[in-house]
């Protein structure tokens, strides 16, 4: 959506950048979105992998550069939402309340970059691992308990949620 805003905004105002997020900050902050790109990372994988071994057409060709494109943006909106969180929203108190952020945060962004470069399932569940270890330390900062549960959609694999209400 906002790679189309961008689109639209060069071609009519000639702007060449836009953010989709503010420095105010606002304070609103949720781990849900680095989880459902994850999540998209890792089925583009599964859909690169299954084109494997078939002789492409050009239908196939133009799907399969698709794929890989949207797989990159998608590891890319990980590392992305994972900087804007851990440097707006993390502060001492949240360190405190959990010491290894650093580090996780680190691995979040090598796993993601890891993505980017290739089509390794293990690599895309690894980041998920990483990112709902994540959503649970940002949703022990909220006082906020969580639960895993399988999502509803391809790739069915387990993902972090808060209890809510």
């Amino acid at each position: 959506m906002i790679h189309q805003i961008t689109k639209a905004l060069d071609s009519v105002l000639k702007i060449k950048s836009v953010s989709a997020h503010c420095d105010v900050p606002c304070g609103i902050y949720d781990p849900s979105t680095m989880q459902l790109a994850t999540l998209t990372v890792i089925r583009f994988m599964d859909q690169i992998n299954e084109l494997e071994g078939k002789e492409l057409t050009l239908a196939d060709q133009a799907k399969l550069v698709r794929l890989v494109s949207e797989k990159e943006i998608h590891a890319e909106k990980v590392k992305q939402e994972v900087r804007i969180m851990w440097g707006d929203y993390f502060k001492a108190a949240q360190f405190e309340a959990c010491p290894g952020t650093n580090e996780l945060v680190h691995n979040i962004m090598l796993t993601g970059s890891k993505c980017k470069q290739g089509i390794d399932r293990a690599a895309g569940e690894e980041l998920l691992k990483l990112v709902n270890e994540f959503a649970a330390s940002f949703w022990k900062t909220k006082g906020v308990d969580t639960y895993t549960a399988t999502c509803p959609y391809a790739p069915a694999l387990d993902v972090v949620y808060p209890k809510l209400g």
